[in-house]
C-alpha cells in the first residue's frame, strides 16, 4: 500500500507539486492523469525517493521513503520517463545485476529473468546489447527490470512512449493482469491509455489533485469512455490537455506584466547603461525625465538607492566633436 500526505516540492518561488495526498491500495491499477508540466513524474520521483520533497511524506508498505528508504525501496518496482539502462549491457545481463542487487541468487534468479523476459517479449532480443535495441525494446527491458525481485508496489511513468500499436496492446494487458495482485501506479497524459487501464484515477493539474475517484465514477455510463473522460478532466482541471503551454504562457505574460508596471512607475526615457559584462555591452534602463539633450549618454548602472542620481561617463563621439570637447 502507498500512503502519500501532504506532499509538496518547492524549486524557489515556483511550486512544482503542492499539498498532494492520496492512498493506493493492492488490486488496484491507479491512473496518474495530468498534462505535461503538472507535476506528474516529480510527485512520482518522490513516491520512489528519487527526490526528497520539501514538505509532506510517502510510506510504503508502512516504511517511511525517506527514514527507511532501503526498506520502502524493497517493495517498489521503477520505470522512470527515461529507462535507467547500461547500453553496453545484454537485456539478459541487466536483469541479473539487477536480480542480484535484489538479493535473488541462483536457481531463483534465473528463474525470475525467464519469467518477466517473457511477460514483457524480450526473449528474442535477451543477447543483443541494449544500445543496439529499438526504442520500444529499450521500454521493454525498462519495463522488465522494474518486475524484477516481484515487487508489491509497481511505478510506470510513461510506460508506452515509442511502442507501436501491437506492443502497447501488449503492455496494456500485462499492467491490468499485474493489478490483480500489485499496486500499480500508471503516470500519463494520454487519456486512450488511462481509460484502458485504471480502475482509479487521480487527476492533477498545476501541481494539485483536482479529483480523485474510481473511473466508473468519473465516467458513468457513457458509451465512449476517451470522450467522456477527456470532458471530465476539462471540466474538473479548467484547462484542456495542452494547459502546460498555456500555463507556462500565463505565467511569462504575468512577469512581463510586472516589468512593465516598473518601468512605468519610472516615468521617464530609455537610456543605454553600461553592463556589468563589461565596457562593450550595454543595457536598456528607465531614467527620469531631466532637463538634459537629446544626445545618447553611457551611464554607469543604477545603485541599490534608486533616488540616486545618474552620472554620465561620456558623451557620444559625434556629439563631443560638434560642441568641442568631453562633457565635463
Amino acid at each position: 500500500m502507498i500512503e502519500v500526505k501532504n506532499l509538496t516540492k518547492s524549486y524557489g518561488p515556483v511550486v512544482a507539486v503542492n499539498n498532494v495526498s492520496f492512498t493506493a491500495e493492492k488490486g488496484h491499477v491507479y491512473g496518474f492523469l495530468g498534462p505535461n508540466g503538472a507535476g506528474k513524474s516529480t510527485t512520482m520521483n518522490m513516491i520512489c525517493g528519487c527526490l526528497a520533497p520539501t514538505e509532506g511524506e510517502v510510506t510504503i508498505g508502512g516504511f517511511d521513503i525517506i527514514e527507511d528508504a532501503v526498506e520502502a525501496k524493497r517493495h517498489i518496482g521503477y520505470l522512470p520517463e527515461i529507462p535507467p539502462l547500461y547500453p553496453d549491457m545484454t537485456p539478459f545481463e541487466m536483469l541479473e545485476f539487477v536480480g542480484r542487487a535484489k538479493k535473488l541468487k541462483g536457481a531463483e534468479l534465473y528463474d525470475e529473468i525467464e519469467e518477466v523476459m517473457e511477460m514483457t517479449g524480450t526473449i528474442d532480443v535477451a543477447d543483443r546489447l541494449i544500445k543496439n535495441l529499438s526504442k520500444g525494446y529499450k521500454q521493454r527491458v525498462g519495463i522488465a527490470v522494474a518486475l524484477m525481485g516481484d515487487p508489491e508496489v509497481i511505478i510506470l511513468d510513461e510506460p508506452t512512449v515509442g511502442l507501436d500499436p501491437i506492443q502497447i496492446m501488449e503492455i496494456r494487458d500485462l499492467i491490468r493482469e499485474l493489478g490483480k495482485d500489485h499496486t500499480v501506479i500508471l503516470s500519463s497524459h494520454i487519456l486512450q491509455e488511462i481509460a484502458a487501464v485504471c480502475d482509479y484515477v487521480i487527476m492533477i493539474s498545476k501541481g494539485c489533485i483536482v479529483e480523485a475517484d474510481t473511473l466508473d465514477n468519473l465516467l458513468g455510463n457513457a458509451e465512449d469512455k476517451n470522450a467522456a473522460l477527456e470532458q471530465a478532466f476539462i471540466r474538473l482541471a479548467g484547462e484542456s490537455l495542452d494547459a502546460g503551454a498555456a500555463y507556462a504562457m500565463e505565467k511569462e505574460a504575468a512577469k512581463k506584466e510586472k516589468l512593465e508596471e516598473k518601468a512605468a512607475r519610472r516615468s521617464g526615457r530609455k537610456v543605454k547603461v553600461a553592463s556589468k559584462k563589461g565596457a562593450a555591452y550595454y543595457e536598456e534602463e528607465y531614467v527620469e525625465n531631466e532637463d538634459e539633450s537629446e544626445d545618447e549618454y553611457s551611464y554607469e548602472e543604477e545603485s541599490e538607492d534608486e533616488d540616486e542620481e545618474y552620472t554620465p561617463l561620456f558623451k557620444s563621439s559625434k556629439n563631443s566633436q560638434k560642441k568641442g570637447g568631453k562633457r565635463k
